[in-house]
């Protein structure tokens, strides 16, 4: 993938997990909502279809804020790579406002864990400027943080 540093912002970090329990996380709603906002906010609901169109819709609560996210997914590579977008909801209904598509790719690193990259694409370098502003890499960073937290809990269990 070509990046273009004027509308994208990704990091790449290394998870102590297993790549397999990561897509689990990834692609389970019960897993989702245990590390995919920055605590103390939480995911009140998640919905998945996992499919190329098919609806990835996640509800978060920020200092009682209730923000409904709706998106599809536009890539699904098994255990490797998740690509998804507010650009459009199920039905490929497009949204007034897309902010992002984002992917999400997983890579055996060799020793038992993984290596996450997390990549947010924009539709113009204003945009890319306005997520970086809102915290991106704090708050990406935070959400990678809290989920191998919880995948060691599940791969301990």
């Amino acid at each position: 993938m070509i990046l273009d540093p004027e509308t994208d912002l990704t990091f790449t970090r290394t998870i102590q997990a297993p790549r397999s329990v990561l897509w689990e996380c990834w692609t389970t709603p019960k897993h989702i909502k245990q590390f995919f906002v920055p605590k103390p906010h939480v995911v009140e609901d998640c919905e998945i279809d996992l499919r190329v169109g098919g609806k990835f819709n996640t509800t978060f609560n920020v200092e009682g804020n209730v923000m409904a996210n709706t998106g599809v997914f536009l890539e699904v590579v098994e255990g490797r790579r998740l690509v998804f977008t507010d650009a459009y909801s199920e039905g490929w209904k497009p949204a007034a406002d897309p902010f992002m598509t984002a992917i999400v790719e997983f890579e055996d690193d060799g020793n038992g864990g993984t290596t996450y990259t997390a990549t947010a694409r924009h539709r113009s370098p204003e945009a890319r400027k306005t997520h970086e502003d809102m915290g991106f890499f704090d708050g990406w960073g935070t959400v990678v943080t809290q989920l191998e937290d919880y995948a060691k809990t599940l791969v301990d269990a």
